[in-house]
């Protein structure tokens, strides 16, 4: 695939239908009556047409690779013989796969349609979720967390590439925001049926395998509902002709496009060859190490204050809610006035707090409650990697860009959760002061470099807005949005800050 060398016409036929975005040859094959169409009462449909689904994916996905954390306070690492140290080994294998496989889902996600992709995927690790409930050894349950890995790694880049579809860059941190609400929700539910399965006593099956039955049910359900219901994009949806048009019309301002289906080497090639992209892979590896540790380790360090394993459970809910809290409150703030870095960096320094809360407290019973406190705290920075979605989303364009520069977000997530389980060795149990330690190191750095980041997409700015003043503004080039052209291609897009 030849890179253009000029921004092209788009009379110009040798472009080809292939070069350009599937928006643009919908719109030019949509000849007939358009009619008005009520912005507000087009948005609301396609909430409803989307968003239930995406969250109910999102939600899934996470609830479901935590079970493992709920399950080690019903007995699960006696019931398989598992060590304290195998345990953070099992917790460090799904994300194994879960890395691995995200350039693999990357350039699928392009080739297939995209809800499709995603519906097969969530009834994949909905088979492999129930799966558990069989497992008898740390062997077993390597196996089908390694499994679920490699499918749950394809939820993230789908409902990024969906929400780019549908909605304004202004609207995405709020949408983003509502699906990965999917995080707390999972925390209450998760909690809460935790609580719950400890009351099941059966000879046939502990609490924890009737737990990951029932729930690998429901997944397998759920991507039943994808498949048939979550549109692949606009131009294929349930819409009016004239909603269609309006529905693509509405993100065009956007610079992004909506789909393309050639994989476009020269595009993954400039998002590796991008400092910024690195920049990105610092604060989403310092940023969610800290996720790795607490999201599979909080039951535990909650009963390590003394609690049992029902109050443990219980204990977690607050968190859930505070995440959620702080995800919509973020998410809010960086649509609204264009501030996602700024969003980030308020998300990650309450965890600093958090972790040396949890590290420095007195281990005696009186500073018990502070110490919660601080496992609380550390559940506010979790969202920031929803921030760090819409802020990819809005600053990368060309349909292989983008999808390329999910893979690495989410490849980095996946090494961060690699790392984070692995800070709670089993020497240091049950305080392990190190990992707390690691805690806030790691999210002190991350604030540093989203300043860094968000510095040098101000300053890009100001040179386009400099070049376009000393060119003498040579005017708009007609439908240059759905060119499938790369932010760097195209001289008219603007980064989000």
């Amino acid at each position: 695939m030849d890179r253009p060398t000029q921004t092209p016409d788009v009379e110009d036929e040798k472009l080809g239908a292939h070069k350009v975005d599937a928006a643009l040859q919908f719109l030019r094959a949509e000849e007939g009556e358009v009619f008005e169409i009520d912005q507000k009462k087009l948005l609301r449909k396609i909430d409803l047409l989307v968003m239930p689904l995406m969250f109910g994916a999102y939600l899934s996905q996470y609830f479901d690779k935590s079970l493992l954390n709920y399950a080690a306070v019903m007995g699960i690492s006696k019931d398989t013989g598992m060590s304290a140290s195998q345990f953070s080994y099992l917790a460090t294998f799904f994300y194994v796969t879960y890395a691995c496989f995200q350039p693999l889902h990357a350039v699928l996600v392009q080739k297939f349609p995209v809800a499709k992709y995603l519906g097969a995927n969530v009834i994949c690790w909905g088979i492999t979720v129930t799966m558990h409930c069989v497992c008898k050894s740390f062997g077993g349950l390597v196996t089908v967390r390694l499994l679920l890995g490699m499918f749950e790694a394809a939820v993230a880049p789908c409902l990024l590439i969906i929400t780019g579809m549908w909605y304004k860059r202004s609207e995405q941190p709020m949408r983003i925001g509502i699906w990965y609400l999917g995080v707390g929700t999972g925390v209450v539910v998760g909690a809460l049926s935790s609580y719950g399965f400890q009351f099941y006593t059966a000879h046939t099956f502990k609490s924890w395998q009737a737990m990951y039955l029932t729930f690998g049910l429901l997944t397998i359900a759920l991507g039943i509902a994808i498949v048939c219901f979550l549109p692949d994009n606009p131009m294929t949806s349930r819409l009016t002709a004239s909603e269609k048009v309006a529905a693509i019309e509405r993100v065009r301002a956007n610079q992004t496009g909506i789909e393309n289906k050639q994989w476009k080497a020269y595009q993954a090639k400039e998002v590796v060859l991008d400092p910024r992209t690195w920049l990105i892979v610092v604060i989403i590896l310092a940023g969610n190490i800290p996720t790795g540790a607490t999201g599979s380790f909080s039951s535990i360090l909650i009963k390590s204050f003394g609690f049992t394993s029902r109050q443990a459970a219980l204990l977690n809910i607050p968190s859930g809610f505070i995440q959620g809290f702080a995800v919509m409150l973020a998410s809010w703030a960086a649509g609204r006035g264009n501030a996602r870095g700024f969003a980030i960096v308020a998300l990650l320094l309450p965890g600093v707090l958090g972790g040396a809360l949890m590290a420095f407290l007195p281990d005696r019973s009186n500073y018990t409650a502070g110490k919660i406190v601080g496992i609380y705290l550390c559940g506010i920075f979790g969202p920031n990697l929803s921030i760090m979605y819409s802020w990819a989303a809005a600053n990368y364009a060309g349909h292989t860009k983008k999808t390329t520069i999910n893979a690495i977000i989410l490849a980095a997530y996946g090494a961060s959760n690699i790392c984070g389980p692995l800070t709670f060795t089993g020497a240091t149990a049950p305080q392990y002061i190190p990992a707390k330690v690691a805690i806030m190191a790691s999210l002190a750095l991350a604030v540093a470099t989203t300043l860094v980041l968000r510095f040098l997409y101000m300053k890009e700015n100001k040179v386009r807005d400099r070049r376009a003043v000393e060119s003498g503004g040579q005017g708009h080039v007609e439908d240059i949005e759905f060119m499938d052209l790369t932010d760097k291609e195209n001289p008219e897009f603007r980064y989000a800050l």
